[in-house]
């Protein structure tokens, strides 16, 4: 049995990498633009049959979609980054029963609106978009404080407020938000506008800051976020599906070509290009470049964080790493091949 669960642990990106799930059947992925963004705009409203009550309902389902992987009695905290020093403020993790239903909430977690409600057009209050847990987390009650309804702006490191009174979520926190304001943009139009919420250059789409554009690239979905959209389709009945495959707003906004889960433009990169093995391995992994093609690499664990990145090495060591999963991207022309590593 245990051998059986670790095959199908790692067969899981050859299916995720070429199957598009049937939730899309609807939608045609020849299209690009504005058609396409219509086309999700479509199933993604008319899939959500289920609008959550802001209270009881969308505290359970944080307390369900939240939860740390690592760890199922704690929910992550957005924007946090830090369990190991004395400051309760920039927590990662929190025991999932320590939500807070009042005034007195040092210490405890409570529902950051990743979109704040006083940006939307009009103000999304705790209904409709405002109760949408696709773009609500978990959070500690003073970061949410900080982040109050700043608007996002780039840097780098932990989340912080930065200069001009932005902010900033974090390496770890930039791509969920990204993909969360694409979601909110394309389920509610013009009541949740992304250059409303993103500062900077919109040079790509005037629809879409670069940020949100480049967030999405610079930072993977992680293991966490893709459980999570599973809990919301059965709760609510809609997707996100930026994190199903980032690609799609790079098919849809333009930018840098963002990870393609679904292979939609992979006719560059076939499965002889490249051979990784051992994908079971101890330490090292090899791979046999049979073309001579130029290519980079990079390694995330199951959290979505970056380990390990660089240009063409055909031997990887990673005795370093603790045992566990990871994921090693290999990109050839914009265009990105995943396998899923057991180091034992």
């Amino acid at each position: 049995m245990k051998i059986a669960k670790t095959l199908a642990l790692l067969l899981l990106p050859f299916y995720c990498f070429s199957q598009i799930p049937e939730y899309y059947n609807s939608i045609n992925f020849s299209l690009t633009g504005d058609a396409l963004k219509d086309e999700l705009a479509v199933l993604i409203t008319e899939t959500h049959t289920n609008e959550l009550v802001y209270t009881p309902e969308v505290w359970n389902a944080l307390k369900l979609g939240d939860l740390d992987p690592e760890n199922s009695e704690n929910v992550l905290l957005v924007y946090g980054y830090n369990d190991e020093d004395d400051d309760p403020d920039n927590d990662r993790t929190r025991d999932k029963d320590l939500s807070c239903h009042n005034t007195s909430c040092t210490g405890k977690w409570v529902r950051e609106h990743v979109y704040p409600r006083s940006l939307g057009n009009p103000n999304l209050e705790f209904e409709g978009p405002g109760s949408d847990a696709h773009h609500l987390r978990s959070v500690d009650y003073y970061m949410n404080n900080s982040r109050s309804n700043k608007r996002f702006a780039d840097g780098s490191g932990n989340a912080s407020v930065i200069t001009g009174g932005y902010f900033y979520p974090g390496d770890e926190w930039k791509g969920d938000v990204a993909r969360m304001m694409m979601y909110m943009y394309v389920r509610y139009q013009s009541r949740c506008l992304p250059v409303v919420v993103g500062s900077g250059s919109t040079s790509y789409s005037e629809d879409m800051p670069d940020i949100f554009l480049e967030w999405n690239t610079e930072d993977p979905v992680s293991e966490y976020e893709m459980n999570r959209n599973n809990v919301l389709n059965d709760m609510q009945g809609n997707r996100n599906p930026f994190i199903d495959n980032p690609y799609l707003a790079t098919i849809i906004w333009g930018g840098a070509d963002a990870e393609d889960t679904w292979l939609l433009d992979n006719e560059d990169f076939t499965s002889t290009d490249l051979v990784v093995y051992p994908t079971v391995t101890t330490g090292t992994i090899y791979i046999d470049n049979i073309n001579g093609l130029n290519y980079t690499y990079t390694i995330y664990n199951m959290m979505g964080q970056e380990i390990k990145s660089t240009i063409i090495d055909n031997k990887i060591e990673m005795n370093s790493y603790q045992s566990g999963i990871y994921i090693l991207n290999i990109k050839i022309k914009n265009k990105i091949k995943s396998f899923r590593i057991l180091l034992k």
